[in-house]
């Protein structure tokens, strides 16, 4: 399964409500997940299922996503899943176990830091290379429950692959 981490796009300091999971993407962050999506479809790499944080800014990024690479019916296998596993502090792992287990085979989880990284550490078994920016996308290989690799780094400031496994580039060293 090719999988895709993603962290939400740049969202408001505060929501009306005095709310976090309230809190929206901001016009640049919206403009920044869009210029991402558009980046992941260039490289062939747009996900085919979407699951995301029930959290206002983790949503939005997911819709925005959506609509940006689910241009026909045939790209997608539905539209956005909404899952508590992908909320701060949820057990995202087991939610990468039970969709390798329904063989899915491009998947993009939409959630928030600190528990990106710490996923992608407990999948990979090492921390993503570079710090996880808003709207980042790490995407990784699960062939099996102990056996995940980094595939690239998207970098969504200047839509750049830092790390680029796919090619043969190897993470900076530590």
């Amino acid at each position: 399964m090719k999988l895709y981490i993603m962290r939400h796009g740049p969202a408001e300091d505060s929501a009306a409500t005095g709310r976090d999971a309230d809190r929206a993407l901001t016009p640049s962050g919206r403009d920044r997940v869009r210029g991402v999506a558009q980046a992941l479809v260039e490289a062939d790499e747009a996900p085919g299922h979407l699951v995301s944080s029930p959290l206002v800014r983790a949503l939005q990024t997911a819709e925005i996503m959506a609509a940006s690479v689910f241009t026909k019916p045939a790209d997608r296998d539905g539209s956005v899943d909404v899952r508590r596993e992908l909320a701060p502090g949820g057990d995202a792992v087991e939610l990468v176990r039970s969709l390798h287990v329904a063989k899915r085979k491009r998947v993009m989880l939409v959630g928030h830091e600190p528990d990106l990284t710490e996923l992608i550490t407990k999948l990979v078994g090492e921390p993503v290379p570079v710090p996880m920016d808003k709207a980042m996308v790490v995407g990784l290989l699960v062939r099996g429950p102990s056996d995940v690799g980094l595939r690239f780094v998207l970098e969504p400031r200047k839509l750049t692959w830092p790390i680029d496994a796919r090619h043969g580039d190897a993470p900076p060293a530590r």
